[in-house]
């Protein structure tokens, strides 16, 4: 069961999610703050596993109430919402320490699968904005120093030609993650099971040594694997 928070200062939108998690077994929600004071409060106080944050709220933002809460309880996992699709809100919200970013106009099983993903120590960005967070995100990596994690995923990668290292079909999905698509948009796309999708992507983590679809997909742009 997922412990799931929502902070929303908007009643009806906040009431709206409170709904469809009443249909999910596995996701439970534990509070619900109209402003981000109320979320640092009570998530400091309760601690779920997975926080929804509205961007702009009353007294403290999304964005700051994600630092703070981070800096306490870093095992916190925040999801951004927001109906801003500029790279730089991404950023601001990736540096604050969230773990997804999500526009309010997402699909119910979209956000689901971000909750069980961010749940499980994934990240996740929506789907319409990651072809602009992946140019930026390629476009710093030639500028800004890799962590350690990442420095041994360059060194792994690090001139290898991807017929070398991933199967065909490997190379069609990591390019159609790269494109923002989903398992269920590349299952349709390609013909095949959402399952079968499944186990293509965990196979290909596997072979980069990466955690998540961000971090495939960011090493494919550097490589000149794929293009966006």
């Amino acid at each position: 069961m997922i412990r799931l928070y929502i902070a929303d200062d908007h009643v009806l939108f906040r009431e709206g999610l409170v709904r469809i998690f009443e249909l999910e077994e596995k996701i439970e929600v534990v509070g619900q703050a109209a402003d981000g004071e109320q979320a640092i409060r009570e998530v400091m106080s309760i601690q779920p596993e997975v926080v929804l944050m509205d961007i702009n709220m009353p007294k403290v933002t999304g964005v700051e109430a994600t630092k703070k809460i981070k800096e306490q309880f870093p095992e916190v996992k925040i999801i951004i919402l927001s109906i801003h699709d500029d790279e730089s809100y991404i950023f601001e919200t990736i540096r604050a320490g969230a773990s997804g970013y999500l526009l309010k106009d997402v699909e119910g099983r979209v956000l689901l699968d971000a909750i069980t993903h961010v749940a499980n120590g994934g990240s996740f960005i929506h789907p319409r904005v990651t072809s602009k967070v992946l140019k930026e995100f390629a476009r710093l990596s030639e500028e800004a120093e890799y962590n350690q994690e990442f420095s041994r995923t360059d060194d792994v990668l690090q001139g290898r030609d991807w017929e070398d290292l991933l199967t065909h079909r490997e190379q069609e999905i990591l390019t159609l993650m790269a494109r923002g698509m989903s398992n269920r948009d590349v299952s349709e796309a390609l013909f095949i099971s959402e399952k079968t999708v499944k186990n293509h992507v965990s196979n290909i983590f596997q072979k980069m040594q990466v955690r998540d679809r961000t971090q495939a997909v960011i090493q494919a742009i550097k490589q000149g694997w794929v293009k966006v």
